[in-house]
């Protein structure tokens, strides 16, 4: 008999229940490494990642995106430039076209003009006296300060007109401020002479009005400093008010966690009952519009087939259409309230107990802080091996004739040149420079660019997965502690947090580097098909565009799965010390065996955890938003709130800073119900409640189990 029974268990299809063990009282301490072999590749990588980053800072110039350049790509404010940190441009009206701002903005030659730099931009208005140049040195003409280097004024042969046709200094100067390290004309309170006109430039004898107005429309492209400046004088004069705004928030967050201890049961309730209340509305507005619409014969049959969404709100068939599906949906979610309610009540309790948990282990709430630091650092390194990465390579120039003049001496094109000591003088052609040309690419290096691109991105999302991982198996290991300790809480272990963080380090790496590699390539999967969808976008193919959407909505599936499979694989490897996969099976089959108190349970935390979420933002936001646009009266002046130039900029920061606090808040107390959860699960296969095998469950939870117990043993009574 005995045999047979054992026969009939093994057979279940999500494997045999958990056994009793007597040795058994929580995570246990006697553990060995797991994963070894993850551990060992995730450490190499690890030290690669490290290597590409020290490549990356010695062959990179991040100054490719802080300093601006001259026409000749070199650096102003670094190297041979220091102490000119500003970029003058020749002629400004050419950076006002639509081409050449355009030009400005990505071309490394920045603007379709000659621009040198500068210590100071110009003060002055200046135009050269061509009319006395015979009579004239070039050195009396022109400033050697906002010319070419490569024009020598003192000791040039080359006239003044020659000088303006070669570019080698400008053709006129307009007082001018930096701007983003480009000298811009100034357009305030700057007085134009009224005679003031251009004759050296390609628009001639281009007025002020023209000047003015092509500066207008080149700032007006950079309008992003004068909203920058003003985004920031507000940030000086609300930081304070930002900050005792997210202090309430985490308060606020603080007490919601706590009160859930008191209040779940009716807030669940509530929630649910709000839920069946809202669809029963919306089941009676839709009867309304139908009727009315029915009332006036307005069919779908007179409108047509349209892609105008908003015409099928003005028809009954649609009204129709939404009462059905929301009267189906009150029908599920009736049966549900009927047939699962005591599952409901025990999900309430672990709720509650959750809030306990936490407050007996209060330093859990700053653990967030840490995965919050590890992940700031996993950012800042993927971004600055990024930039670095981005901007590997030496510059290269080339002799180039910019002006396509005829009757020039043939240059070949691949000619190298110096842009410091360039002369063109030898080159019997106008417009001859010596330009940027392109990065070195030679080298092994250098040619293994996007190759290494690809390892960063790797190596980024493998670290953001293994940080947030070990926290989730940190906080497991610390809730779980707490629910195998038999009294509570006398026999909950000192600094549980920091011994299930040192337990994770020590002993698991290898196992959270699996699980975190795992997702890891899930998600470059992902980041694939976005980019393929991005560049096959123009590309009007409707299989194509299908096949695209299914991939990602599969692999976005898949990616939902294997965290949800991995952070119920982390709590069983913080409490047996099991390696991955064995830990990933055994919670997968304790969760299919009861499968539908899953469901309940994450449906019920998750609107629970939603309505909080809802509470603390929304509530920071609407106090924010009455507090910084006047609305609330305060008596005494200290405490008013400031003048800003965007009230929206402190209520922004706010909201985004109050969901972030919340969210981390929360994701402990996430936390702490899965793991109390499983171990609820876990205790109910252990144990039968008798001397010999007592349950470890709160008494909230035993509660409801013996509620359950006594009506199934009446049942068999009858």
């Amino acid at each position: 008999m005995g045999k047979k029974k054992k026969e009939e268990r093994s057979s279940e299809p999500y494997g045999e229940p958990m056994k009793y063990d007597p040795t058994f009282n929580g995570p246990i301490k006697n553990r060995s490494c797991t994963d070894i072999i993850c551990c060992a590749l995730f450490m190499v990588f690890i030290l690669g990642y490290i290597v590409v980053g020290i490549l990356a800072w010695l062959y990179g110039d991040p100054r490719e995106v802080i300093y601006p350049r001259n026409s000749t790509g070199m650096y102003c404010g670094a190297g041979n430039n220091d102490g000119k940190p500003y970029v003058f441009y020749f002629d400004i009206l050419k950076c006002a076209t639509p081409t050449g701002i355009l030009a400005s903005a990505l071309n490394r030659l920045q603007c379709p003009t000659t621009q040198v730099c500068v210590s100071k931009c110009p003060d002055a208005f200046w135009v050269p006296v061509l009319a006395l140049g015979s009579l004239l040195k070039p050195i009396d003409v022109f400033q050697q300060q906002y010319c070419n280097p490569s024009i020598d004024l003192k000791n040039t042969n080359l006239t003044s007109e020659m000088i303006l046709t070669k570019e080698l200094c400008p053709a006129y100067t307009i007082p001018s401020s930096p701007f983003f390290g480009r000298c811009l004309p100034n357009l305030g309170d700057t007085v134009y002479p009224a005679n003031f006109s251009i004759n050296g430039s390609p628009m001639n004898n281009a007025t002020a009005e023209e000047v003015k107005g092509a500066v207008g429309d080149l700032l007006s492209s950079f309008n992003a400093k004068e909203v920058g400046m003003r985004i920031f004088e507000d940030f000086t004069k609300s930081w304070y008010w930002i900050l005792i705004g997210l202090v309430i928030a985490m308060i606020v967050s603080l007490l919601f966690l706590l009160l859930l201890r008191f209040l779940a049961g009716i807030l669940v309730w509530f929630l649910i009952v709000a839920l069946v209340v809202v669809i029963a509305y919306g089941i009676w507005h839709c009867y309304w519009e139908y009727d009315e619409l029915n009332k006036r014969g307005a069919t779908i049959t007179s409108i047509g087939i349209t892609t105008d969404i908003a015409v099928y709100g003005q028809v009954k068939e649609t009204w129709l259409a939404v009462l059905i599906i929301l009267a189906v949906l009150e029908v599920i979610i009736l049966l549900l309230l009927i047939f699962l309610r005591k599952r409901i009540l025990i999900a309430i309790a672990l709720i509650k107990e959750a809030s306990k948990a936490i407050g007996h282990i209060m330093s859990s709430l700053l653990y967030p802080l840490i995965t919050f630091l590890l992940l700031v650092i996993c950012v800042a390194y993927w971004g600055m091996t990024a930039l670095y990465l981005a901007t590997s390579g030496q510059p290269l120039y080339r002799v180039v004739n910019l002006g396509k003049s005829s009757g020039c001496d043939a240059i070949p094109g691949n000619e190298s040149c110096n842009p410091m000591t360039f002369n063109s003088s030898k080159y019997n052609c106008e417009g001859v420079k010596c330009a940027f040309y392109k990065y070195n690419d030679e080298g092994l290096f250098q040619r293994n660019l996007f190759n290494l691109q690809i390892y960063n991105i790797i190596g980024f999302l493998w670290c953001m997965n293994f940080v947030i991982a070990l926290g989730q198996c940190t906080l497991a290991g610390a809730f779980a502690s707490y629910y195998w300790a038999f009294k509570k809480p006398q026999d909950i272990p000192h600094f549980p947090v920091f011994s299930a963080f040192v337990r994770s380090l020590r002993y698991h790496t290898g196992s959270l580097a699996f699980g975190a590699l795992i997702l890891t390539l899930v998600q470059l999967v992902r980041i694939i098909l976005e980019y393929l969808d991005h560049k096959l976008k123009n590309y009007h193919n409707p299989f194509t565009k299908f096949l695209l959407c299914c991939l990602k909505c599969c692999f976005w599936c898949l990616e939902k799965f294997i965290k949800f499979l991995n952070r119920n694989a982390y709590i069983m490897i913080a409490v047996y010390g099991k390696n991955f996969c064995t830990s990933a099976k055994n919670a997968f089959m304790l969760l299919m065996r009861n499968v539908v108190r899953v469901v309940v349970l994450d449906k019920v935390t998750d609107l629970l955890l939603f309505f909080g979420k809802l509470l603390v933002v929304g509530g920071v936001g609407v106090l924010a938003f009455f507090f910084f646009t006047g609305r609330i009266k305060i008596p005494d002046p200290t405490f008013q709130a400031p003048v800003l130039n965007y009230y929206w900029i402190p209520i922004l920061t706010l909201v985004v800073g109050s969901y972030m606090i919340a969210h981390g808040f929360f994701s402990v107390y996430n936390m702490c119900v899965d793991t109390l959860f499983l171990c609820f699960l876990e205790d109910l296969e252990r144990n039968d409640g008798s001397v010999d095998k007592p349950y470890y469950m709160p008494a909230s939870l035993m509660k409801i189990l013996n509620k359950k117990n006594k009506a199934v043993k009446s049942k068999e009574k009858k």
